[in-house]
């Protein structure tokens, strides 16, 4: 029920890309997207608030030639009381936002003189993006009118993405103007009364690494979604292209539906799922699996990762001879998903979001509008969704019984399932329709503007050091792990210099196993996960593959040779198909009876592969590609970061750590550590052998490096 209170003139800042009432131009270009859409439908939804009197959303006029003559009109009415008016920018032509930031002082200006012309009394300004926020905060401070902003995307963020992708720090700036974006989006954060974001997990990801972040100013708004597309099931769905093309897979068509819809990315696990289905003769009996992700017209034409996740469903499926259980079709349109929705909701089937991490989750917002119980990671929005809703169960994405358990409880229950049916319903509703989203936004704004709410600012500077200036990198078994209270000590020193140092992980695991070993000992999320012995990289926060490397240690890699020469070596034996990887051969070695290693290595040159051999903790031997290791990876995070090989701890106890201990990077060998791998390193410069043991003896040399100040070795 809504309170009857002042009527609201909000004034709205979004000034890039092309924005106009109607017929949105989504995807002409980079800056013409989400962002675009969601302030155009939120000034539309706010104005047909009963507490709103008037929306004006205000962008930049742009007069050319190559573009529609909508975006020269000053004035352009969306409603009787909502309207977009565009101002003057200094430049006429449309320009990208990178290109905006000389004209943006001559955008506030006229946007001052505005505001003083038409004797307009704005009650708030809501700014979107860095471009409003640096307009947004000085219109506030001249008229004293409060500052709300919505960031959309960070520029830290952004800028760390394109330097582990392999773009140059000189070729971001040039491109980007980085640095000026970064300085705009602190200045809004020191200016702004509240921020507003989607999801918790946005807050402490991004906003978290900026020195003007204060927690006490964050406001989280989830996103609306449209109800017009996404409703309960109406009957014809059967009749659909979609599910003609769903029924050629499956031998039994009318069993219940467990959908998963994606892209082909390792992040959204759709391995484990065909794994947890593959292992439970239980759910295969009780429902089809429809697997939707992405679309193809030849695997090997799609890029590496895509290429990798869909070669190891198809294997998968086979492996489980899951034929006929598993629809897994190569084409959809977009006004195919509403469809598959309805579909599974009407075969009384569930929805699974099993991906590694999850921001939001609108997939799981639209299954539960289309009336789909939910099963989701437990890591990120959906913890929200689920909080909200009602209507599903979060699960570990690693632990494949919890995974299969909770389909299976759902799909077993009928009265249950009906019942979280309801309960997504009515949480869709309250919680995530346009309206839902409007209710809550104001709810947000009116103690600002009302002042009943007074929101304490802290006074803060920016900090001397750089943004991740520094990093630590430790291998996890053996090193990190092994002592509760050390890991606690160390974990919590992460987090309190976390803004200027990157943490990072490297060890011999598989990505899976790593995370699986981070959760259970709850340490930070790393921002750069060294997986397979350096054979794959990995960025947070949604563990984005780095594929530049993979495609560099690709060189002369053959490990179906490399298995074969090996078969008949005595005192070795492979080890678990969970242990291998694409760029990892990994065998168990009894050192008694196997030829040394060095003997290994001469026989898989004379065959001519060129490969590099580590021996961990007497037991393992991991073969990589040549281009590959722990070291080569760490270096690579370096250049790509621009943090000097100087500033990086690294802390390992194996014979695996080994050239990632060398150089000029500052290191730490633990105290528990396996002395005859590491026995040429004792009198190796800029190496610390700690006495302690585990995370202790990285304590120990965190202190003796004076890490979060000098960051040097100290000198005699």
């Amino acid at each position: 029920m809504t309170t009857k209170k002042k009527k609201l003139h909000i004034l709205m800042l979004s000034i890039h890309g092309l924005i106009r009432g109607n017929n949105l131009e989504l995807g002409r270009d980079a800056d013409t997207g989400g962002q675009t859409k969601y302030v155009v439908e939120l000034a539309k939804t706010l104005a047909k608030h009963s507490n709103v009197e008037r929306v004006d959303l205000v962008t930049r006029l742009i007069e050319d030639d190559s573009i529609d003559n909508d975006y020269s009109k000053p004035v352009e009415p969306m409603s009787n009381n909502a309207q977009i008016v565009r101002i003057e920018c200094g430049e006429e032509g449309y320009l990208a936002k990178e290109q905006l930031w000389d004209s943006l002082d001559t955008f506030t200006d006229n946007l001052i003189n505005y505001i003083r012309d038409n004797e307009l009394k704005p009650d708030i300004i809501h700014s979107h993006y860095a471009d409003a926020g640096y307009v947004g905060s000085r219109v506030s401070h001249y008229l004293g009118i409060p500052l709300v902003h919505t960031g959309h995307s960070l520029g830290r963020e952004k800028r760390r993405r394109l330097l582990y992708s392999g773009m140059k720090q000189s070729e971001i700036e040039s491109r980007y103007n980085m640095t000026r974006r970064i300085e705009a989006e602190e200045q809004t954060l020191a200016a702004a009364d509240i921020i507003i974001t989607s999801t918790e997990q946005e807050i402490e990801k991004q906003y978290g690494v900026y020195d003007y972040y204060q927690p006490q100013q964050m406001r989280v708004v989830p996103p609306g979604t449209d109800l017009n597309l996404f409703y309960l099931p109406v009957g014809n769905e059967r009749n659909s292209d979609i599910n003609k093309t769903l029924s050629r897979f499956l031998v039994d068509p009318d069993k219940p539906i467990i959908l998963a819809l994606s892209r082909p990315d390792q992040r959204k696990n759709i391995e484990s799922l065909i794994e947890a289905y593959g292992n439970s003769g239980k759910l295969q009996q009780l429902a089809n699996l429809v697997i939707i992700a992405g679309n193809r017209d030849d695997i090997s034409d799609m890029d590496d990762g895509a290429q990798e996740v869909l070669t190891n469903i198809l294997m998968l499926i086979d492996k489980y001879n899951l034929y006929g259980k598993v629809a897994y079709p190569k084409h959809h349109s977009p006004s195919d998903v509403p469809v598959l929705y309805r579909l599974a909701a009407l075969s009384k089937g569930v929805f699974i979001n099993p991906a590694l991490t999850e921001p939001f989750g609108l997939t799981l917002i639209e299954a539960a509008a289309s009336g789909l119980p939910i099963v989701a990671t437990e890591d990120g929005g959906p913890k929200d969704i689920i909080k909200n809703c009602k209507n599903g169960f979060l699960i570990d994405p690693l632990d494949l019984d919890d995974m299969a358990d909770k389909m299976i409880k759902i799909l077993s229950e009928p009265e249950e399932w009906i019942k979280m049916v309801d309960n997504g319903q009515k949480g869709v509703h309250q919680h995530y329709s346009w309206d839902a989203h409007v209710d809550n936004y104001l709810s947000k704004i009116y103690p600002i503007i009302e002042k009943t709410e007074v929101i304490d600012k802290k006074t803060l500077s920016k900090r001397p050091m750089l943004y991740h200036d520094r990093a630590i990198f430790s291998d996890l078994d053996q090193s990190l792990l092994g002592d509760k209270n050390a890991l606690k000590k160390f974990t919590q020193l992460i987090r309190e210099n976390r803004k200027f140092t990157s943490f990072g992980i490297a060890t011999g695991r598989r990505l899976d196993s790593a995370l699986k070993l981070l959760r259970k000992h709850e340490i930070p999320q790393p921002d750069i996960l060294i997986t397979s012995l350096g054979t794959e990289i990995h960025y947070a926060p949604n563990y984005s593959r780095d594929n530049a490397w993979t495609e560099h240690i690709d060189y002369l890699w053959h490990p179906k040779r490399v298995k074969r020469i090996l078969t008949d070596i005595p005192g070795l034996t492979l080890q678990s198909k969970s242990e291998q990887s694409s760029f990892k051969v990994s065998y168990f070695i009894d050192t008694e009876v196997a030829p040394n290693i060095e003997e290994i290595n001469s026989l898989l040159h004379q065959n001519d592969l060129t490969v590099r051999l580590f021996v961990s903790f007497g037991q393992f031997l991991d073969i990589i590609p040549f281009r590959a290791s722990k070291g080569f990876a760490l270096r690579w995070y370096a250049e790509r970061s621009n943090t000097p090989l100087e500033q990086i701890l690294a802390a390992g106890g194996s014979g695996a750590d080994e050239d990632m201990l060398r150089g000029n990077t500052l290191a730490v060998v633990v105290g528990n550590r396996h002395d005859e791998e590491l026995s040429e390193l004792i009198d190796v410069e800029r190496i610390f052998f700690a006495d302690q043991k585990y995370a202790n003896g990285i304590l120990e040399a965190i202190d003796y490096y004076d890490f979060f100040k000098a960051c040097e070795e100290p000198t005699e």
